[in-house]
């Protein structure tokens, strides 16, 4: 059965990597159009906050071993981290305890009913190390070389201005700062999810080395997604060369 999501959109002719859409302002953050598609990937559509329960759903941590993608982020006492996409909070809480009293979350989403339900939760565990953060389609209000690790579970697929979003994170990071993307698996046909709300590494490659990133760690030993860890090519952190995703799929089938 694959699980439901939004509507799929239309593809749409994409834009070269050079377009005109995405030339540079003076502050150098691309000005960019909503798109429909970006390096030969359609974008998929976000999901609704009426979704929202599927999110928190019982037997997510079985399908996909949330628990074991949590501990490959290694988050540690003090460190500001940020959750984009941040929905009810299914990750935002375990990493506000993670983090503890003298660390803060960024919870970031586009819409404020998701803030509020998060913000319930919130309230109900007595957390309150979170900052709820209304972002905007092309920018998440987050803070200049301030992240220690950023977040992104199964939504930069979502994005609508990938570009301009990518250039607001690089900049939040610190110098030793990572994103850790979690996205599905395109590459396998046995994820049931559906197909626009899937990434292949290749694309993924593409996409945040286009915009200012390098790998620099993965975790394949999930059932159903990617874990992929990227810094600011500026930083001092090693680049890796991602392990094929047929390989992963093979090695995952012993």
């Amino acid at each position: 059965m694959t699980h439901a999501y939004p509507q799929d959109v239309p593809a749409e002719t994409d834009q070269p990597q050079t377009d005109r859409s995405a030339q540079a302002n003076d502050a150098g953050k691309p000005k960019e159009s909503k798109r429909k598609s970006y390096l030969g990937r359609v974008l998929a559509q976000p999901m609704s906050h009426v979704g929202a329960p599927w999110l928190i759903r019982p037997e997510r941590d079985d399908e996909e071993n949330a628990s074991e993608s949590f501990k490959m982020l290694e988050l540690k006492t003090g460190m500001v981290v940020c959750d984009l996409g941040c929905g009810n909070g299914y990750w935002t809480l375990p990493m506000a305890r993670a983090v503890g009293e003298e660390g803060l979350v960024y919870a970031v989403d586009i819409q404020q009913e998701m803030l509020q339900k998060l913000g319930q939760r919130a309230a109900r565990f007595k957390i309150e190390n979170i900052r709820p953060t209304l972002g905007q389609i092309d920018d998440p209000k987050l803070p200049q070389n301030e992240i220690d690790l950023l977040l992104m579970v199964d939504v930069y697929h979502e994005f609508s201005h990938p570009q301009s979003m990518l250039w607001e994170i690089r900049r939040s990071l610190k110098p030793n700062g990572t994103v850790a993307l979690l996205e599905y698996r395109e590459e396998d046909p046995n994820v049931p999810i559906k197909p626009l709300h899937k990434m292949s590494k290749i694309q993924i490659m593409k996409e945040y080395e286009a915009n200012g990133f390098k790998l620099v760690k993965e975790y394949n030993e999930l059932p159903w997604q990617h874990l992929m860890f990227f810094a600011r090519d500026d930083s001092p952190l090693k680049a890796i060369t991602p392990i094929p995703a047929n390989e992963v799929l093979q090695s995952l089938d012993k």
